[in-house]
């Protein structure tokens, strides 16, 4: 196989974007990984985007067609990627497949969602858990999160603070970030302070509702420096399936399909976690963040919500944790998410990240999930 690279890398600002449609904004994140690679359109070979549910947030399926077609690339084959949140991440690894295999040499991967068009988002949300034995029951995605993390504290001591210290870090960082939905700071009085959502899950522990749209560019390693003297490689690309269902899980808090990932990508990489310079993980509640760095090894069982208090995930840290602000503070949408992460990935590896910049980063990973867990897809990339 074809080692691949990441020529170019957008992200359109994450929020409730009132004024842009799903077909505009997935355009102009397109056009801006086109422009940032040194392309042109009609270079392109294939194009993967990542999109979970646009049939019932905005009633439109059939979407790989409709973007092609209203991005002006018919006739490349274009196709539509889904796997719950992990539907970005997911294309990514598709596209960076198609490249590896020699299939495709230019490919677009992209991701969009938008999720401020309906009154009620959350039964489209809850199609990612197990329709019959969670949602039909009336568990949403706050309360089994709230389980785990839950569990997490009674089997670790875990506390409640630790939690809101995950919510904060993200926030320092989303300050530094133009494109984040949420730019601005908050304390652990703040999160512990916030409405209550599913016990012990307050608001500031939730990742938003979020418009928004990324993509990057791939193409043959060998061939990257002909488009760009920063180009980004792709040293590790795993997946991995874990149950849909909470109550099927031998341990609730552990996400198994990322430890399985998580490995599968460490030993394709040849590297450990220690060699990491900077990561880019899916938490879309503050759990997760925890979970996160235990279950891809970066600090062992039930000590992830130490490592939070005590700083090791700032920025300046042993483990620099979502520059970007993470799903917390930059924004989840959906489908968007996984490339998001890639992409704030490539720009900290460029040393383009400005003042969120992680000093020294050379070997990134990003981490993103579909579910509590059902899905899991995860990446190493190096300058």
């Amino acid at each position: 196989m074809r080692e691949v690279a990441i020529i170019g890398a957008s992200q359109t600002k994450f929020g409730e974007l009132w004024d842009i449609s799903f077909r505009d904004l997935i355009t102009r994140a397109g056009v801006e990984a086109i422009e940032d690679a040194g392309i042109e359109g009609a270079d392109l070979e294939a194009m993967y985007i990542g999109n979970m549910s646009a049939g019932l947030f905005i009633k439109q399926e059939h979407i790989a067609s409709l973007i092609a077609d209203h991005a002006g690339l018919t006739p490349i084959p274009a196709t539509r990627v889904e796997a719950a949140c992990a539907s970005g991440g997911l294309a990514l690894r598709s596209g960076i497949m198609a490249i590896a295999s020699g299939y495709h040499d230019i490919v677009l991967v992209g991701g969009v969602e938008k999720m401020t068009d309906v009154v009620d988002p959350t039964p489209a949300i809850a199609t990612a858990s197990d329709q019959e034995w969670e949602a039909q029951q009336g568990v949403t995605f706050p309360s089994l999160y709230a389980m785990m993390a839950r569990r997490h504290m009674y089997e670790y001591g875990t506390t409640r603070e630790q939690l809101a210290m995950v919510s904060v870090i993200n926030h320092e960082n989303a300050a530094k970030n133009p494109k984040a939905q949420f730019p601005m700071e908050i304390t652990v009085e703040q999160v512990l302070n916030s409405s209550m959502v599913a016990d012990p899950l307050r608001l500031l522990d939730c990742s938003p509702i979020s418009d928004g749209a990324s993509a990057v560019i791939l193409c043959p390693a060998e061939k990257a420096r002909e488009y760009t003297d920063t180009p980004v490689y792709v040293k590790a690309s795993a997946h991995a399936s874990g149950t849909i269902a909470l109550h099927d899980r031998e341990d609730i808090t552990r996400i198994d399909a990322t430890v399985h990932a998580g490995r599968k990508a460490f030993k394709m990489a040849g590297l450990e976690p220690k060699d990491v310079d900077v990561i880019e993980v899916h938490d879309c509640f503050s759990i997760n963040g925890i979970l996160a760095i235990e279950d891809l090894g970066f600090v062992k069982k039930g000590e992830g919500g130490l490592a939070f208090e005590e700083g090791v995930t700032r920025r300046d840290g042993d483990i620099p944790f979502n520059p970007s602000g993470g799903l917390k503070a930059r924004g989840h949408p959906l489908g968007a998410t996984g490339i998001a992460q890639a992409a704030e990935i490539v720009w900290q590896l460029r040393g383009e990240a400005g003042k969120r910049q992680v000093e020294g980063a050379e070997i990134g990973l990003t981490h993103n999930i579909g579910g509590t867990g059902g899905t899991a897809v995860v990446h190493i990339l190096s300058r």
